[in-house]
């Protein structure tokens, strides 16, 4: 990969990783005067507002929203939304790094799903990936033990419902557009929280609460385009563990902003998940050379070794 790119990937990711912290933060000041529903009022219609104004700037973006799926729309806004909630609220009750680390459960289940939803090979590297998941999440949840906390299957939730997304995402990117898909979950999402709010909550928001709410408004949507960018620019077997930083980066968030202790083995539980993620793009990444190299048995004509 050209240096440039690495410097790319590196740059891109430490958008995403100082959004995602941004929008933790954020949750948890407004926790105390707001329900999780109207935070996520509030940050869907923030979403709305900067992709509105994308729409106002590229008008040519209009045919984009054209779509015949709104069922599939509905169905994969309401998964990510019971997500998002899954995922705010686990922000409220658990530390931040106990929360970040469980989320790398997102790509077991994503894999457990595509086996069964969408008929994908059962691999060896896949198997690794469940089995050292399941042994990273015992040692992060440790149950049967004081330990334990109760709140942690919200994010095991969250990561269950982000991997539901993330395959009918796959599914949608066939007949929809990028900025189709986004407009429409966010347009979507917003009366669902706006459902389950007072219509009257912004009466009760204080003026040191403005920066806040511009993050929560803006971190989430500007952490997945900045991810989006880092993909686009280097191999997943780059990205997914510069991702991976968000455990201790979070973890001194937690720490300098609310005091909250380090535990050693959320990190470890952590580090068993990753190790069996990044095995398994290795495999994933090996299987896709040896089928691209020519199939003909024998000894390959000289001009194929160069």
């Amino acid at each position: 990969m050209p240096q440039q790119n690495i410097v790319r990937v590196i740059l891109w990711m430490t958008g995403t990783l100082m959004s995602f912290s941004v929008m933790a933060i954020s949750i948890r000041l407004l926790a105390g005067k707001l329900t999780v529903f109207e935070i996520l009022a509030v940050r869907g219609f923030g979403a709305l507002l900067i992709l509105s104004s994308i729409l106002l700037m590229r008008p040519g973006l209009w045919p984009a929203l054209r779509t015949r799926r709104i069922p599939m729309h509905f169905f994969r806004s309401a998964v990510h939304f019971a997500g998002q909630y899954c995922w705010a609220t686990a922000l409220t009750l658990l530390p931040f790094a106990t929360v970040f680390a469980l989320e790398f459960t997102l790509p077991v289940w994503a894999l457990i799903l595509a086996v069964v939803a969408l008929g994908e090979k059962l691999t060896t590297g896949r198997i690794v990936v469940i089995i050292l998941g399941f042994i990273g999440c015992l040692v992060i949840l440790r149950p049967g033990l004081i330990a334990f906390q109760p709140a942690s299957i919200l994010v095991l939730l969250c990561s269950f419902f982000y991997a539901v997304f993330n395959v009918a995402t796959k599914q949608m990117t066939k007949t929809e557009t990028t900025f189709g898909i986004v407009f429409w979950m966010n347009l979507l999402q917003f009366p669902m929280a706006l459902a389950g709010s007072d219509p009257l909550f912004v009466l009760r928001l204080e003026s040191w609460q403005i920066l806040p709410i511009i993050g929560v408004g803006t971190a989430g949507l500007f952490a997945h385009y900045c991810m989006a960018r880092a993909f686009r620019y280097g191999d997943a077997s780059l990205v997914i563990p510069l991702d991976f930083l968000r455990v201790p980066l979070i973890a001194l968030v937690g720490y300098l902003f609310f005091g909250e202790s380090v535990d050693a083995l959320v990190f470890v539980g952590a580090g068993i998940i990753l190790a069996g993620i990044i095995w398994n793009l290795r495999q994933e990444a090996m299987d896709a050379r040896n089928v691209a190299l020519p199939e003909d048995e024998g000894e390959p004509e000289p001009r194929q070794l160069l």
